[in-house]
């Protein structure tokens, strides 16, 4: 099943329902609902929503119909109108306060998952960054942001360092990306002050608006 996330529009909160781990609209149940009259013994079918891994400053997701009557012990399974949801236990942190819902553009397809939590993209990762701080932020970018956000199509690059500041510049996939300016201050600018505690703002200097070819001044 197609899904597609997107942060949480403007960190609009959504009403919490007590047992509900991630939010699915009407209009998203309905889509999936649909899509479940096509399996056999539909009615009995839960929509399981689980996190898979890591790709740059996103988790990636695996939708699946399965059987209610098959979920685990630690599983939460609540109902979202008419549609069971199935959420395993080790995914329930990392979709808390989720919602699914449609595209909001015309003519796409899937489904679409406003997460408002991130992971953490230094967990388990052993770094050893030296020299100056524009050589460390330097050497983090190339280790480890860049490659996840190669997945994308995109790249981060510095532009420079003054003082406790660094200045990146998005590029590739990541320019003109609606989503792209939040992926680097929760993500990226995370990464960055969490490894390298000199480094207390990191500043996008992309001209979204800008072609393929983005300035810096």
């Amino acid at each position: 099943m197609s899904v597609t996330e997107t942060p949480d529009a403007e960190g609009t909160p959504e009403t919490e329902e007590e047992g509900v781990i991630l939010t699915v609209t009407e209009v998203a149940a309905a889509k999936v609902l649909e899509l479940r009259e096509a399996e056999d013994d539909a009615s009995g079918l839960a929509l399981r929503i689980s996190v898979t891994g890591i790709a740059g400053p996103e988790y990636t997701y695996d939708l699946t119909f399965e059987p209610v009557a098959e979920a685990a012990d630690t599983d939460i399974v609540y109902d979202q109108g008419d549609l069971p949801v199935m959420v395993p236990a080790d995914s329930m942190d990392a979709l808390q306060g989720a919602t699914l819902d449609l595209p909001g553009v015309d003519g796409q397809g899937g489904l679409v998952l406003r997460n408002p939590n991130r992971p953490d993209p230094l967990a388990g990762v052993d770094l050893d960054l030296e020299g100056t701080t524009a050589e460390k932020v330097q050497q983090l970018l190339e280790q480890q942001i860049n490659p996840g956000l190669a997945a994308h199509g995109g790249f981060a690059e510095l532009k420079g360092v003054e003082d406790d500041k660094v200045y990146v510049l998005m590029g590739g996939g990541c320019q003109g990306c609606a989503v792209s300016a939040m992926t680097l201050r929760e993500g990226i600018a995370a990464s960055i002050t969490s490894a390298i505690p000199e480094i207390t703002e990191v500043i996008d200097v992309t001209d979204h608006d800008a072609g393929e070819n983005p300035y810096y001044s």
